[in-house]
Order: structure tokens, then sequence, then C-alpha cells
């Protein structure tokens, strides 16, 4: 009988499930959307149970669509976004009518303050996540529900990044990924350990009392076995059977990069491909076969991909929500949004068609944009500075209300995105972190157009991949380790995954017009830092 392999990944806003055979390919898919709650405070919540059935639903008919005997799954694993479940509180995380929001979204940037006084402690654990801890991670969160909702947090009885969570719901099995814990938690897998006086020193002196009982005692690889496979609710509520391997999971972005960067046919060598993984967020991750300190990029981080290497891992907190954002600022915006409906597309693909069928080629589409420049940091600058308090800018903008001027901007919002991921590229390089290619994955980077553009401004070659599911993928990548379909993720990656295209980067005119327009990058977001430092001092006195 056929081997059979599921990937589950959980995004921002929704549960997806692959059924791939044993050499990568996809025999089908499905997809529930997830609820997202958001307040006035810029609070972002979710629920796990409705996560749960979610996921539960999509693995179902995905099977169903296959047409595979459930006998014939041989593993499942997952991936998720890096959120924070508070499992088995007395309320929610926020509004106490809401009990069921029990999950603080990654995006979420309530512990701005506790980040910071962390980050004035200048720990030594620090120097593992790039020199300065961002809001989006678990440390400060936890600390802000200990001081803002300490009854919560004292009575929760588990705290998980999302993907541990899904793996405990499908086995019990309470193993955290090193993956998770690495990258979001600051656990030090190259010394298999936690640091108790980072916890102390922090305000978390409980957890480090408690022998970290809440946040993991035992900590596996990606892809390692759980348990004695899925239990017997969750095979039910999935229509697998009880037993099925399930594997230790990974976070979103670290999927793609599993999905991608050793694919056979490219470069073939996990350290010289950078994995950039282009969805609501972005995420880069950049192997080595030694630790390489890069401030303001998170890392290294030891076993949080590719077992037994390490890991930089940067990226920008708005990437496809950043192109959202532009788009709404448009006054043509909505006009268009309905007009890329009713032909079947979303708004980006819809302009990106536009951008195509204007320019004629690809690298072509960048005079599109004349003098508009945009510099996307709505959620802050994730890497290379680690400045969530960092905002956008949108220079060269005039009164033209028509679809061709929408155009322009989405073109100039795609360069945007492409430039600060030049940036983090040379300051890794600077640092001793060097790539030759980039591998993209996810959602908002499937367009010929978008990834062209991301060749042309970084100055880099972008491989594809025959997957057009990576993500998923990189989750079943997991499963194929954990019920031994193979024996490693070293030996699965170019299994499962193969180079199909590879955009070259533009030379010429139009290679130095993209230099020209990173160069005015790189000018306005530092003008954009130096006003923002020399007003705050200002807004604070009349605050």
């Amino acid at each position: 009988m056929h081997r059979y392999l599921i990937g589950v990944d959980v995004g921002t806003g929704s549960a997806r499930a692959g059924v791939f055979d044993a050499s990568g390919e996809m025999l089908a898919f499905s997809k529930h959307d997830i609820l997202i709650f958001r307040d006035d405070r810029g609070h972002v919540e979710q629920s796990s149970a409705q996560i749960w059935d979610a996921v539960c639903a999509c693995v179902k008919d995905a099977v169903s669509l296959a047409a595979v005997p459930c006998e014939a799954i041989a593993g499942i694993g997952f991936d998720a976004t890096c959120s924070l479940v508070v499992q088995g509180a007395s309320g929610g995380v926020g509004d106490r009518a809401h009990p069921e929001r029990d999950i603080i979204v990654w995006m979420d940037h309530r512990a701005v303050a506790q980040a910071r006084r962390i980050n004035a402690t200048k720990h030594a654990v620090l120097s593992y996540v790039g020199g300065v801890i961002s809001p989006e991670m678990e440390t400060p969160k936890l600390l802000w529900l200990k001081e803002t909702l300490p009854d919560i947090y004292a009575s929760a009885e588990n705290f998980f990044d999302l993907t541990d969570f899904l793996t405990w719901k499908a086995t019990g099995a309470l193993e955290r990924s090193s993956c998770t814990v690495t990258c979001k938690w600051t656990y030090l897998a190259h010394e298999c350990r936690w640091d108790e006086s980072y916890f102390r020193s922090i305000g978390l002196d409980d957890l480090a009392d408690d022998g970290f009982r809440r946040i993991g005692t035992h900590v596996v690889d990606p892809g390692t076995a759980l348990a004695d496979g899925l239990c017997p609710a969750a095979a039910e509520a999935m229509g697998l059977s009880p037993g099925t391997a399930v594997g230790a999971g990974l976070i979103d972005a670290h999927a793609g990069g599993i999905g991608t960067v050793a694919a056979r046919g490219g470069a073939e060598d996990a350290s010289s491909c950078l994995g950039y993984v282009f969805g609501t967020s972005s995420c880069t991750m950049t192997t080595t076969a030694e630790p390489q300190f890069v401030p303001g990029v998170w890392g290294p981080y030891f076993s949080a991909m590719v077992p037994g290497m390490w890991l930089n891992e940067g990226g920008q907190s708005a990437a496809g929500a950043a192109i959202d954002q532009i788009l709404k600022l448009h006054p043509y915006g909505e006009t268009a949004r309905g007009e890329a409906s009713r032909d079947g597309a979303s708004l980006p693909q819809w302009l990106a068609q536009r951008a195509l069928a204007s320019a004629g080629r690809p690298s072509q589409a960048v005079y599109l944009a004349g003098q508009l420049q945009v510099v996307p940091e709505f959620l802050g600058n994730r890497a290379p500075f680690a400045d969530p308090s960092a905002r956008a800018v949108v220079m060269g903008l005039g009164m033209d209300a028509s679809a061709e001027s929408l155009v322009a901007l989405y073109v100039a919002g795609l360069c945007g995105l492409g430039y600060g991921l030049r940036q983090i590229i040379e300051t890794q390089a600077a640092h001793g972190v060097q790539i030759s290619t980039i591998s993209i994955s996810g959602g908002a980077g499937t367009h010929p157009l978008t990834r062209q553009l991301l060749s042309d401004a970084t100055g880099r070659p972008v491989e594809v991949t025959a997957s057009p599911e990576p993500v998923l993928l990189g989750s079943a990548m997991l499963a194929a380790v954990a019920s031994r379909t193979y024996p490693d993720l070293q030996t699965a990656m170019p299994a499962m995954s193969a180079v199909i295209g590879r955009c070259a980067p533009a030379t010429g005119a139009t290679g130095a017009l993209h230099q020209t327009r990173y160069q005015a990058f790189l000018r306005m977001q530092t003008l954009a830092r130096q006003v923002r430092d020399e007003m705050q001092p200002l807004l604070a006195a009349t605050a």
C-alpha cells in the first residue's frame, strides 16, 4: 500500500491541510477560515477551540478529496503561527466576556512596555534573539499576562506556542518543538536548557520555581515522533486511524523554509539559500553550520529549522498585510476590490495582472511606480533594527485616483518589501552570513510579477519550487520523518521538493533604477526614525 502524508498549516486567517505522496506531490487540499478578534486597543486574539475544529475539518475534507483510505495515511505534521495559547485558564486573555479567546496572536503588540523592560536588563540570553527581544515573542506576552490579568495567568495549566498546542491536542504529548521554544521563548537548544536567571531577572520567577513545567520540560527536534501517534479523540475528529504518526511541529515560516531551501535541482544546500516566506508577515531564514550573531536579526537558533544547524531569522512584521494596508489608502482601492472579486481574483493578484499587462515583462513593472516610494513598516521594523515603533512612509503621492495610479502604488509597495529584504540580506552578509539565492514560499509570493520584482529589488536570483503549497509540504516532511518514510529532514527535503524555475535579477538600466530606489529607501527610513526621535520628547511632554 502507498504511504501518504498530511501537512497542516495554521496561518493567521485560515487552517489548511494537504495530502501528499512520498515524492512530495500534493493530491488534495482543503482550507477552513479561522476567526480573528481585534479591539480598539490593538489587541488581536483567537480561540484555540475554534482553530482545532477548523484543523480537524480541513484534514477530514482533504483526505476525502484525495480519495485515499485512512489506513494509508502514514503520518501528519503541523505548523502554525507563533501565537501564545493560554490553555486551561479560568478565562480569556483579554475581554472577560469572551473566555474562549485564549490566544494572543503573534502580531499583537500589547507587550511593548514589557519587551522594553526586558531589553533594559541586557541579559546574555538576548544575544540569541539578535540582541533585542520583540513584543511578538512569548516571554514579553507572558509578563504582560502576569501583570495585567494575574488570575488568568495563575490559573493556566499550560502555555503553548500554537504549533505545540496542536501536537498536544493530536497526541496528548507535552513535548515542545525546539523550533518554537528556541525561536520565540528563549530556550537555549544548543545547551538543552532554559536559562533560569533570565526568567528571574524579568519577573517570571514562578516559571523557574515550577521547573518550567507550564512552558515545557521536554524539548525535541522538529519531526520527532510524539507519544503513540494520534490519540483516539483526535483520530475520530479527523477521520484518521488512531496511532497515525505525528511529528513535532514548526512555526509556519520555518515549514516554508524546510519545504524550499534544499530542493533538488537548485542550490541543494540549505546554507546557501535564504528561505523567504511571504505571507501576512514575512520571514527570512538563513542556515549556518556555526552560530553567527547578527544585531537586529533573531537568532542564532540551534536546531530550530534544520536539526543540528543554526538559524538566523529576520523578516518584516507586515508584508502581505502591508500591501493590503497600502491599497486601502488609495481612493480607487474599494472599487478595484469589487472588480477583482467579480474576476475571481484577490486584489493583489488582479493588480499584478494589470501591472504585467501594462509593463509587458515583469522586470519592466518597476517603471510603473514612477516617483512613488514606500517604506512599508506599518507594524514596525522586525529586522534589522528590531524597532516595533517604526512606522511606514509613502512618498510621491499625487491626486490621481485612477486604477493606473493604484497599480503604481502596488508596484512601489512590492519594491519596498524587496528593498527591506535586501537590507536584511546585506546586514547579515556584513556579519558573516552569506547567501547566493532566495527561495520563496507563502501565498503572497505566488505571482510571477512578485517573484521577479523581489529578485530585481534584492539583486539575488529567486528560485521557484514545484509545490504550489511549500509551507504545507514542509509540514508533510515532518510527517515523513515521524512515520520513518524518510530517516531525517535532511533526506526528506531534497527528496520531496524540486526547483522548477529561477528568476535572475535585472541588470543594465533597470538594475541601476533599483539601486537608486534602494538608496532612496534607506534615506527615507533613516529620516523617518530621526523625525520620530526628535518629536517623541515633545509628544510625551503633552501626553
